[in-house]
């Protein structure tokens, strides 16, 4: 009923009697555009992020002016409200332009201000406003008082806007190239506190001085009616690369696969190593290296130095106490085991849901599985902070391959915004830096898995002999990549507690983590919910 009333109160063509740069204080055109337009454009938008929801309507949370020297565009803060009795916030500077030339999919609303026809455009395709922004940032004075903050870091070495392009598809935020030498991310989604990627950034490169992950050149940031810092564009150096270490990882695992046949190898004969075993190079059988070659094993110590370094640098703080370590407590505890439980009880819906959609190996592993829910589910209510040692720090909280750059024999670690589920708070909760290399582990599992799935019909062997070789790889990756990460920790004295602790954490991380690759791999493709479950169950039966 509402809807239709609005309706009635104004129907296109939209024509105002009002300048641009008070158009967002005209009520009627606030609640046609709000309500009737952007329902309808948001919904389409690629970072838009409540396509599995029901969009109840959107309100506008509030605005402001990006401007500089009479040029004025509007940053718009939407709250998204839901069906579901929940709600987003979202980020839309938008833009108003006579030019005909923009394609309809990027105009969000025709309309006539002061007798001047044109569209309202969202203002990152618009490479005026895209000029605006560097210039603001490279403009800025150390200390901005107003509600929007542009910040400059001792690192923006750049004298003049020269050129911005689009960096290419992205899920949820938008990335613009400025110079061929920086890349501005806005983030879409938005939530009232500082974004970890702008935090973890700023600390690391600014604050620590640690290299392998882009520089922190700059921000924006807003200070709304609350009083809530909210983040709104991150920009960092443009770091040349081949690519990420996903596909890197996916190629790799290609020629070492290829390698069994080439080299006439019999899976049965390979030898075998314990889950979570150190190992030097040396301590690689030469069988292994013979197999899977050298290069792989360099490699992977020297992605494990990088974690280390972003560990050690992550640990080091003693003033912020945003980043200063802590340790273990019964908080943590409480926290810790109620969001698994939570989280084990959705994958498990998720896949007594979609059970007969399973078949071959998943078949088997699914019998092993549900016979074994209890203790998977104890496993989780069975941590006991008295017992740990070790410190918790500020970690990456979404690490793995997708999230790091192969720069020629090198690593960049990028992406620190955290796990995309959860909330901005618990993204910031401190975890042991462990965490984080379990979630690698499980991403080198997924590399070894995915190679076979997409080339399996290549190799002459059986999926079986694939998947025992793929385990018998997947022991040694993660050993060596280990001993190179602890060997650095403990040079730098952080202190990820003793032995016996260290395998707990690393099993009950990579547990938590394979229970939600579970969960998603039944809704979205069954059939590779085999690796969840060769995670849970190779964890769940090692006897260390």
């Amino acid at each position: 009923m509402a809807k239709k009333k609005q309706e009635s109160l104004l129907q296109p063509p939209y024509v105002f009697d009002v300048v641009w740069e008070e158009l967002l204080d005209h009520q009627a055109f606030v609640k046609v555009f709000i309500s009737d337009v952007l329902e309808d454009y948001i919904v389409r938008q690629r970072w838009y992020g409540g396509k599995s929801s029901k969009l109840k309507y959107i309100e506008l949370h509030q605005y402001f002016k990006i401007q500089q020297h009479g040029e004025v565009y509007y940053g718009l803060l939407l709250e998204v409200n839901f069906e579901e009795a929940f709600y987003q916030h979202y980020f839309l500077p938008i833009a108003f332009v006579s030019d005909e030339s923009f394609a309809e999919k990027d105009r969000i609303l025709p309309l006539t201000i002061k007798g001047q026809k044109g569209f309202i455009i969202d203002a990152i395709n618009l490479e005026a406003f895209r000029k605006l922004v560097f210039e603001r940032i490279m403009n800025s004075e150390p200390i901005d008082r107003s509600p929007v903050r542009y910040h400059k870091s001792s690192l923006f070495k750049d004298s003049a806007y020269v050129s911005s392009r689009f960096m290419g598809l992205e899920q949820s935020n938008t990335s613009v190239i400025y110079n061929d030498s920086s890349v501005i991310k806005f983030f879409r989604r938005i939530y009232a506190d500082k974004n970890p990627d702008y935090e973890m950034s700023q600390f690391l490169s600014e604050k620590k001085g640690y290299k392998n992950t882009p520089a922190y050149l700059g921000s924006i940031s807003f200070i709304d009616k609350d009083d809530d810092n909210i983040t709104i564009a991150l920009l960092q150096e443009l770091v040349p690369n081949q690519g990420d270490a996903w596909e890197f990882m996916l190629k790799e695992v290609d020629k070492v696969f290829s390698n069994l046949a080439n080299k006439h190898i019999q899976v049965s004969r390979l030898p075998a190593t314990e889950l979570f075993q150190r190992l030097q190079i040396r301590d690689v059988p030469p069988e292994i290296i013979d197999w899977a070659g050298l290069g792989i094993f360099l490699k992977l110590q020297v992605l494990a130095r990088r974690t280390a370094e972003m560990h050690v640098a992550l640990g080091s703080e003693f003033e912020d106490t945003a980043f200063t370590p802590t340790h273990f407590n019964s908080d943590y505890e409480v926290w810790l085991k109620n969001r698994l439980l939570y989280q084990f009880q959705n994958s498990l819906n998720s896949f007594e849901n979609n059970l007969h959609k399973l078949e071959g190996r998943a078949a088997i592993l699914v019998k092993e599985f549900l016979e074994r829910k209890n203790e998977i589910r104890r496993r989780f209510v069975n941590f006991d902070w008295t017992k740990l040692k070790g410190e918790r720090i500020r970690i990456h909280g979404d690490y793995h391959l997708g999230q790091v750059l192969v720069k020629d024999d090198d690593f960049y670690l990028l992406d620190f915004e955290g796990e995309p589920e959860s909330t901005i708070r618990d993204r910031k909760v401190k975890h042991p830096p462990l965490k984080d290399v379990a979630g690698m582990f499980r991403s080198f599992h997924y590399a070894i898995y995915a190679t076979i799935f997409n080339n399996g019909d290549k190799y002459p062997y059986t999926q079986e002999q694939l998947f025992k070789a793929g385990e018998t790889l997947f022991r040694f990756f993660i050993g060596v990549f280990l001993e190179a990460y602890v060997t650095i920790i403990q040079e730098n004295n952080l202190n990820i507690g003793y032995h016996q602790e260290r395998i707990f954490i690393l099993k009950y991380s990579m547990l938590e983590k394979a229970v939600y690759e579970l969960g998603y791999e039944m809704n979205s493709r069954p059939s590779w919910a085999v690796i969840p479950l060769e995670g849970i169950l190779g964890i769940i039966n090692d006897s260390n």
